[in-house]
């Protein structure tokens, strides 16, 4: 077939002329083309209307005057069934004036039948160009769709870590109680206090289940072929103004991350580009680099440069802001998503801009093998960052303690059982300190004790046992009867670092 492209595959066209003949010859043209169609042909308004009504077609082929009938008025009906479906006129009679007026109706195309060799590609290019644009709908659907999730995701997440703090008094209160009273009415006061706590913190892991499962899985990804599938995403959102310029970097340029979030983010800042280019055009640029940071740490700089309208500074500060947007069908999340994506690698985002020049974001992402330096680098308050191993099978214990010592500047490694303590061990590194509950399952502390000992931990341990179990000191610093008093795990922790140092 005497055009270029993806192969097309079986399409199904709607002949709108009255000649019988030349709809044969119309086909024939088609056929000897090498296009494999399903045609069907009317030459009314109410056939047209009841074949529409049917299964549906990949475009309208029109003669422009019937009997009783015009191109236009099929025009018309087209576009009230379907304004997206490709139309486009083969006639004998159209002349330029008309052939303006066609287009601006909203024709894809028109074909004189005295020169009927340019018909099987119009044909073909109509109904790619429709088909791209039901993609990039589609598209845009999904990523909208998807920027709402990761809203939901977030707000559900910091409603959870608000809640938390909040229950976090109503599960110390009852402890209190019983130290102050033995009054049992107090006490079964303090009992209801506690159940309620529980519950809220129950409702608290819900939320933070849904944020978690809404996490994709991570993957090694070449930034090349990122920038080729941007690319090709891309085509039909460009318009004649706009250039796409894609500086492919080398095949072994890699990120770590999930691959569809990283598209959307990309796909999210070149669409941005386009529309600031809107009105005076210019080029869009996507490039990518490898660097050091100052700490010495390898990262790669993905970069996508516009050469736009530009940002005031007050816009510049506000362009992660949930909701924020200049565009007036705009929702505000698409940034803040990309924000999202790129922060959840540990990476950052950099933005540039000068009222009318342009703007260019970078994308500060870690390179694969990178040894986080965590939070070691971060401000803390009495707990000065120093890592604790806090293993306990009791999820709303575990929960409010891992919560209070991050609370004090500790950095809590939480893990409901053995195994996922040494996963997490292995991952993180070795602790300053452990905490250890001894009805953990999967793994006994003991076996938890022995593989980080074989690992180099020296550290001090606290055992969390229940009141009355006898106590072996020979594998721990400290030992605590359950329940656990937060203060009094502050205390303990302490005490056992100023032991060991």
């Amino acid at each position: 077939m005497p055009h270029s492209g993806s192969p097309l595959g079986r399409v199904r066209l709607l002949l709108v002329e009255d000649s019988e003949l030349d709809a044969e010859l119309l086909i024939e043209q088609l056929l000897e083309a090498g296009m494999e169609a399903e045609f069907l042909r009317v030459d009314g308004a109410d056939d047209m209307r009841a074949a529409l009504a049917g299964p549906p077609f990949d475009l309208v082929l029109s003669d422009m005057e019937l009997p009783g009938f015009s191109g236009y008025q099929a025009l018309e009906i087209l576009r009230s069934h379907d304004p997206r479906l490709p139309f486009v006129f083969f006639s004998g009679t159209i002349g330029e004036d008309a052939a303006v007026k066609a287009l601006q109706q909203g024709a894809s195309d028109y074909v004189l039948k005295h020169s009927p060799a340019r018909l099987p590609a119009a044909v073909a290019r109509a109904i790619r160009e429709a088909r791209t644009e039901r993609e990039r709908e589609h598209a845009e659907r999904e990523l909208m769709r998807s920027q709402r999730l990761d809203c939901l995701a977030m707000l559900a997440a910091g409603l959870s870590h608000d809640l938390r703090n909040i229950l976090q008094p109503l599960l110390i209160v009852p402890d209190l109680l019983s130290t102050y009273s033995d009054d049992p009415k107090i006490l079964r006061l303090g009992a209801v206090i506690s159940e309620s706590g529980k519950r809220g913190h129950e409702m608290a892991d819900s939320m933070l289940s849904f944020v978690r499962g809404s996490r994709k899985a991570s993957e090694t990804i070449s930034v090349a072929a990122l920038f080729s599938a941007v690319q090709l995403l891309l085509q039909g959102s460009l318009s004649r103004q706009v250039q796409l310029t894609v500086e492919l970097p080398p095949d072994d340029l890699l990120i770590e991350g999930n691959y569809t979030e990283f598209q959307q983010c990309l796909i999210n800042l070149c669409l941005n580009g386009i529309q600031a280019m809107a009105e005076r055009g210019g080029r869009l640029t996507l490039s990518a680099t490898p660097t050091v940071a100052p700490d010495g740490q390898p990262y790669v700089v993905l970069r996508v440069a516009d050469e736009g309208s530009g940002m005031d500074e007050a816009t510049r500060q506000q362009l992660f802001t949930p909701f924020f947007t200049t565009k007036a069908s705009g929702t505000g999340l698409g940034l803040m998503s990309c924000k999202r994506i790129v922060e959840s690698v540990r990476g950052r985002i950099e933005v540039s801009t000068t009222l009318g020049q342009g703007t260019s974001f970078e994308l500060h992402l870690p390179a694969p093998g990178d040894e986080w330096a965590g939070m070691e680098d971060a401000a803390f308050l009495d707990g000065e960052g120093r890592r604790i191993l806090l293993v306990d099978g009791d999820a709303t214990r575990l929960s409010l303690l891992g919560n209070a010592l991050a609370a004090q500047g500790y950095d809590p490694m939480m893990a409901p059982d053995g195994a996922n303590a040494l996963q997490r061990i292995a991952r993180d590194g070795l602790p300053a300190l452990a905490i250890i509950d001894d009805d953990i399952l999967l793994l006994s502390a003991a076996d938890v004790l022995a593989v980080l000992q074989e690992a180099g931990f020296d550290g001090p341990v606290i055992r969390l046992r229940e009141p009355g179990v006898p106590s072996d000191d020979r594998d721990c610093t400290l030992t605590l009867a359950k329940p656990v008093q937060v203060q009094s795990l502050f205390g303990a922790i302490e005490q056992a670092l100023r032991e060991r140092a």
